[in-house]
């Protein structure tokens, strides 16, 4: 075989190995952007959704006195003793804000699935 065709040959492979691997840098890229943006849209969704659950009890048609509610922040925001600031406690509230569309996780589910079937109980420990 003739050295140039072999030159060409291989200068051709080169070619089109550097081609397809900028191809595929430029295609990894793109898919990190991709998740980089869906990663910061989450990230401002979480903190916007925590500083609703700060700000919730200031709001005008918020159903509690805030002197009333105790802030969990875990698989609950608050607990409500409703009227307790008054020294007339009507009811204690497991109470979960949440902002938009967003639904209750499966730990929030299990928490009120256990409040509805009435597996909720007062217990003292002594040291």
């Amino acid at each position: 075989m003739d050295p140039k065709i072999v030159l060409y040959i291989i200068v051709w492979i080169i070619i089109w190995l550097i081609f397809w691997f900028l191809i595929s840098k430029i295609y990894f890229l793109m898919k990190l952007k991709k998740y980089w943006q869906l990663s910061v849209k989450k990230s401002k969704e979480v903190i916007l959704g925590e500083v609703n659950e700060k700000i919730a009890p200031i709001l005008p048609n918020f159903p509690y006195n805030y002197k009333d509610l105790v802030f969990v922040g875990k698989w609950i925001d608050y607990v409500v003793f409703d009227g307790l600031s008054e020294w007339n406690l009507k009811k204690v509230v497991f109470l979960e804000v949440k902002t938009w569309k967003s639904t209750l996780n499966k730990n929030e589910k299990s928490i009120k699935s256990i409040v509805e079937s009435k597996k909720v109980f007062y217990e003292l420990f002594k040291i």
